[in-house]
């Protein structure tokens, strides 16, 4: 970009995490996904008089959890607060929040981006409850004329990440939020469903003349939930502020939204500072006091990590590039290990699993955990394969069977009658018919021309619909080509 010419950018991100809870983090009303407008709420969610919030202890054993495997400092003691402001998207017009004390501080997560390992520093993550939804008449909130709210939301447990100013480019910040979020992910602190709005960033970025150690004025986009949303909104907004900063004008600290259609940022209200917010310790909560035995309790569930997995990986062998391929999605990546249960060669499994199923998954736009093949009767279709039973051409025709039919390979390879030919009596009649039927390429193969011999090949995998076994026939070929 012509801007990275002039000026440093300086980037932190703000992750708001949805927390897997069944209901949510005040009351006992459910958390679920896509349920009709404003049924998931009570009168403690929607902030009615004379209500009191009562904690939901998994939302606390969720935020440790997250806050280990961020190697966070666990608090001892903390609490919660009031964050007042006045939006129609908080019905209590305040958020419960915290502040001073939040429960998971001064962490930091590595991750890999151009081939270099690098750190950013997480300064806290801290529980909060998620305010409304609200649907807006026009294709923005600045071209509409009128909104509607839905509460069902509001009250779902968050945990806010807020990271270090610590990324200087926008490969930086992607792969920084790509390995937080699967790190997240593989915690199962949250299903971390970008499209359902259970991971949302906040983009924070300024700009600085290259050699200035000073900040510049810092803008906020809020709300992206995608990877490709928040290269493109930094894009824009570098963009956006490096015109500004050339024609001599200053950059409003602000707050800002991400249109998605126009791809521009537009502003949305001024920058609040903390005092804006008029915090204050939330009186009807008492506050947390968390123990070493509690912490460590929750120490002992922690999963392997996406960093641990990919070493694991290319100790068996795999590239670099596959193993973050398969570690990008636990899921995928659960798969992966289920079948290598059953299969040791993990290069071939790894080929087939970024290969043909994902071709087929994507192709039904499904997901893995859906998928119709399960790990253990991919393994036993890579085994048939090594023991010569079928082809690998055939394999994928029967993958593709299975994947409609759900069937084990060994009942489909029997039903359809797929199973290699490799009686050399059988064979050696088909090579004899094809020999006589291609006497120009025997005798290209008699001078010397070697290709020759691939020719034929093909025509007796063709006269046998390709399930005469490879190795056999090439033998045969050459043994009877050697006779004339």
């Amino acid at each position: 970009m012509k801007a990275f010419d002039r000026y440093e950018m300086v980037c932190g991100v703000e992750v708001h995490v949805e927390l897997a809870t069944k209901t949510k983090i005040f009351c006992n009303c459910s958390t679920e996904f896509g349920g009709e407008q404003n049924t998931h709420v009570c009168p403690v969610c929607l902030g009615l008089p004379g209500v009191l919030p009562v904690l939901n202890k998994e939302v606390v054993n969720l935020a440790i959890k997250a806050g280990l495997a961020l190697n966070c400092e666990i608090a001892d003691f903390s609490k919660f607060d009031r964050k007042n402001y006045f939006y129609p998207d908080a019905p209590k017009n305040f958020q419960t929040s915290q502040y001073d004390l939040p429960i998971c501080k001064q962490g930091w997560l590595d991750y890999e981006v151009e081939g270099k390992t690098k750190r950013v520093g997480i300064t806290r993550a801290h529980m909060e409850d998620d305010a409304g939804k609200l649907v807006h008449s026009g294709a923005t909130i600045s071209t509409s004329q009128e909104s509607f709210v839905d509460y069902n939301r509001t009250g779902v447990p968050l945990l806010e990440i807020v990271s270090e100013p610590d990324m200087r480019s926008i490969p930086d910040v992607v792969g920084f939020l790509e390995e937080l979020v699967r790190t997240i992910q593989y915690t199962e602190v949250s299903d971390c469903r970008m499209e359902q709005g259970s991971v949302r960033f906040d983009i924070n970025v300024s700009l600085r003349p290259l050699g200035q150690l000073e900040f510049g004025t810092r803008t906020e986009s809020k709300n992206l939930n995608s990877f490709s949303s928040v290269r493109r909104c930094l894009e824009y907004e570098i963009e956006r502020q490096a015109q500004l900063l050339d024609k001599g004008q200053a950059v409003v600290q602000e707050t800002r939204t991400w249109d998605e259609g126009q791809g521009v940022t537009l502003s949305l209200r001024s920058k609040e500072e903390a005092h804006d917010y008029r915090y204050f310790p939330e009186p009807d909560l008492v506050p947390l006091v968390i123990s070493r035995e509690w912490v460590e309790e929750i120490r002992q569930t922690l999963p392997e990590m996406p960093a641990v997995r990919r070493e694991r990986y290319t100790s068996l062998g795999l590239t670099e590039y596959d193993a973050g391929v398969l570690t990008a999605s636990k899921q995928l990546s659960d798969y992966f290990d289920e079948a290598l249960q059953n299969y040791g060669e993990a290069k071939t499994l790894a080929n087939w699993v970024m290969g043909e199923l994902t071709r087929l998954l994507n192709a039904q736009q499904i997901r893995v955990e859906e998928s119709p093949v399960r790990p253990k009767q991919l393994a036993e279709l890579l085994t048939i394969i090594d023991k010569g039973t079928i082809s690998g051409k055939i394999g994928k025709t029967v993958l593709e069977d299975m994947f409609a039919t759900g069937q084990d390979p060994e009942v489909i390879v029997k039903e359809k009658g797929l199973a290699q030919i490799s009686d050399t009596g059988a064979l050696l009649k088909i090579v004899d018919e094809v020999i006589a039927a291609n006497p120009q390429s025997v005798e290209d193969f008699k001078a010397g021309k070697e290709k020759a011999i691939g020719f034929l090949v093909g025509q007796l995998m063709k006269a046998t619909k390709g399930q005469a076994n490879p190795g056999v026939v090439n033998s045969l070929l050459k043994e009877q080509l050697s006779k004339l």
